[in-house]
């Protein structure tokens, strides 16, 4: 479980086949093998480690459902390691379980050094989705500031786009969306008192 507050920026050394190869020094320094770390919004197991890496091995299943095939060496992605028990909820809850892929549609730069961002998330996700909810872009838990049919917007303070990796997208870019659980929860409830 997660919070949708990313800690570090990590530089992905390599994506060899299934194995991601992660540099993140604060990341890795607690991080053993068997551990869960979310990279751009995906639980992921630790399979390897050093002092300054983490590797990953990544499935067919994962390959498909994610953007995370299509980072390259020298990409930066969004690391977070499981939430405890002890600590604040500073998102809100994210299991790391990608709904699916959308792209940035655009990126509007305001005055103060935020943005808004246009995100097209796939058309299935859109029942799962409200104005003032969560969502998880890429790991980051943000708050849906408008819905226009499937493509939502985000409104970025300078601090989020400085420490994740959304102050680097450009449109066009895939992101991982993993919907509010709590919506999907009420949504399949509601279609079961509905039979």
């Amino acid at each position: 479980m997660f919070t949708g507050i990313v800690e570090e920026l990590g530089t992905v050394q390599a994506l060899d086949g299934g194995r991601l190869v992660v540099r993140c020094p604060l990341v890795a320094t607690d991080s053993p093998i068997g551990a869960s770390v979310a990279v751009n919004g995906t639980c992921l197991t630790v399979v390897e480690r050093t002092d300054a890496t983490l590797a990953f091995d990544l499935s067919g299943e994962t390959l498909n459902r994610t953007s995370l095939g299509s980072v390259r060496a020298g990409a930066t992605v969004n690391l977070e390691r499981p939430v405890t028990l002890a600590a604040r909820l500073g998102g809100h809850l994210v299991q790391g379980h990608v709904d699916g892929v959308g792209r940035i549609a655009a990126i509007d730069r305001d005055a103060d050094g935020g943005a808004t961002v246009t995100v097209r998330i796939p058309e299935e996700l859109e029942a799962y989705v409200v104005h003032k909810g969560s969502i998880t872009v890429d790991g980051v838990s943000l708050t849906v500031a408008a819905l226009d049919g499937p493509e939502i917007h985000v409104a970025l303070i300078p601090h989020t786009l400085a420490a994740t990796t959304l102050g680097a997208a450009a449109p066009g870019d895939p992101v991982n969306i993993e919907v509010d659980m709590i919506g999907r929860y009420v949504a399949r409830l509601m279609e079961r008192s509905e039979r």
